[in-house]
C-alpha cells in the first residue's frame, strides 16, 4: 500500500495547494474591492455601499479561515488523532456560514435604521463605474472559486464562491437603486439593503445547516456506493456485497466496511487473497480504505437449502420496509437459519423483527432462527 499512500498523499498535497491559492485571489481581490466602496460610500454617504465594503472584508475573512483550515486539515495523523485533521474543514466551512449570516443580519439592522432615518446619497459617474465594474469582479471571482471548491471538494471554497455570487447580486441592487435615484431623485438603497440582507442570511443559513449535516453524517453518495459494490461483485466467487458503510473523515478521506457472499466451499487461504486483492482495486478505483471485509457463506449443493431461502426471501420481502435480505444460511441437519434483514426508516427494527420472526416461527417451527436487522445506511439495489 505505500505507493498507494504516496498517490494519496501527492494527490492531498495538490488539492491544498488549490485550495490555499483560490483562496489568496478571493483575499487580494476582495480587499481592493472593500477599500474602492468604503471610499465610494463614505464619500457620497451610501449606507448601501459602505455595507456591500464590509461584506467584501467579511470575504475575506473567510478566505483566511478557509486557508486556516486547509492547513490544520492536512496535519499528519498522530497518537491523539490517529485518522487525520480532516474534518477541521467543516468547523473552517461552518465559521465562512457564520460570518456570511453574521453579515447578513449586521447589513439587516443598518437597513432598518437607514429605512427609519433616511439620508439621501450622492452618487457621481465615477462612483456608479466601479460598482459597475465591482459586479464584474465579483462574478467572474465567483465563478472561479465555486468551480475550483466543486473541482477539489472542499465546502469552504464552494461557501465562499456562492457568497461571492450573492455579493455581485447585492452591488448590482446597489447599482440600479443608485441610477434609479440619479434620474428619479427617490432612494431606495435602504429597502434594497433590507432585502438583500434577507437573501445574505437566508444564504448563511443553507451553508451551515449543510456543513452542519457534513459533520453529522449523511448518506453516501450513490455514485460512489455503486462504483465500490460493483467493484465487489466483478469477482466471480463473490454472489453478493452488503452492508457498506463509509466512514468519512474529511473531504474525500473514507474508511469503509463491507460484506460480501462467498461459496461455503473456500478455504481461509483462498477468501484471504481474495479480500486483498478486492481492497487493492476499491482503493485503487475510488481513494476508498477498507479496514473490514466481512464474510457471509451460501449453502452450495442443497436443494432443500436453496427452497427454504426463496420461500424465506418471498416472505420478508412481500412486506414494503423490508429493502433486502442477505446472508443467509441454512443448516438443514441442525435446523440453524440466519439471515440479515435491511429495514427502511419507515418501521422500527425491533417492530419489524417481532414481525418476521412470527412469520418464521410459523412457516418453520423445528428451526433455530437468528434474524439480524441492518439500518438502510448504503442500499443500492
Amino acid at each position: 500500500m505505500s505507493n498507494n499512500q504516496t498517490t494519496s498523499e501527492t494527490q492531498a498535497m495538490s488539492r491544498d495547494k488549490v485550495i490555499i491559492r483560490t483562496s489568496i485571489v478571493g483575499i487580494l481581490a476582495n480587499v481592493l474591492l472593500a477599500a474602492f466602496k468604503a471610499a465610494i460610500g463614505l464619500a457620497s454617504n451610501s449606507i448601501a455601499v459602505v455595507l456591500d465594503a464590509v461584506n467584501n472584508l467579511s470575504d475575506a475573512l473567510s478566505s483566511i479561515i478557509t486557508i486556516v483550515g486547509t492547513k490544520l486539515a492536512g496535519k499528519l495523523p498522530d497518537k491523539e488523532h490517529p485518522l487525520g485533521y480532516g474534518r477541521i474543514e467543516y468547523l473552517s466551512a461552518m465559521l465562512v456560514s457564520g460570518i456570511v449570516l453574521y453579515a447578513g443580519i449586521t447589513s439587516a439592522v443598518e437597513s432598518v435604521k437607514k429605512i427609519i432615518h433616511p439620508e439621501k446619497p450622492d452618487y457621481s459617474v465615477i462612483s456608479l463605474v466601479i460598482i459597475a465594474v465591482a459586479v464584474v469582479v465579483k462574478i467572474v471571482l465567483g465563478r472561479y472559486v465555486k468551480s475550483q471548491g466543486e473541482k477539489v471538494n472542499s465546502g469552504s471554497l464552494v461557501a465562499s464562491g456562492s457568497d461571492a455570487m450573492f455579493d455581485a447580486i447585492l452591488s448590482s441592487s446597489v447599482l440600479a437603486s443608485a441610477i434609479i435615484f440619479k434620474v428619479t431623485g427617490i432612494s431606495l438603497e435602504a429597502f434594497v439593503g433590507a432585502v438583500i440582507s434577507v437573501i445574505i442570511i437566508k444564504s448563511g443559513i443553507e451553508m451551515m445547516m449543510e456543513t452542519l449535516n457534513q459533520i453529522l453524517g449523511e448518506r453516501a453518495e450513490k455514485e460512489l456506493t455503486d462504483q465500490i459494490m460493483e467493484i465487489m461483485r466483478s469477482e466471480e466467487s463473490v454472489r453478493g456485497a452488503y452492508d457498506l458503510i463509509l466512514h468519512n473523515y474529511g473531504p474525500d478521506k473514507h474508511l469503509g466496511s463491507v460484506h460480501i457472499e462467498l461459496p461455503d466451499t473456500m478455504t481461509v487461504k483462498e477468501v484471504d487473497r481474495l479480500t486483498r486483492k478486492l481492497e487493492a482495486k476499491v482503493y485503487k478505483a475510488t481513494g476508498v480504505v477498507l479496514t473490514g471485509v466481512g464474510l457471509y457463506s451460501y449453502n452450495t449443493g442443497d436443494s432443500e437449502a436453496a427452497r427454504i431461502q426463496n420461500d424465506v426471501t418471498e416472505k420478508v420481502l412481500a412486506h414494503d420496509w423490508a429493502v433486502q435480505l442477505h446472508g443467509f444460511y441454512v443448516d438443514t441437519e441442525t435446523k440453524e437459519m440466519t439471515f440479515d434483514v435491511v429495514m427502511s426508516f419507515d418501521i422500527q427494527p425491533r417492530e419489524g423483527l417481532q414481525i418476521i420472526y412470527a412469520e418464521m416461527r410459523e412457516a418453520y417451527p423445528d428451526y433455530k432462527i437468528t434474524i439480524t436487522p441492518d439500518v438502510d445506511v448504503s442500499v443500492t439495489e
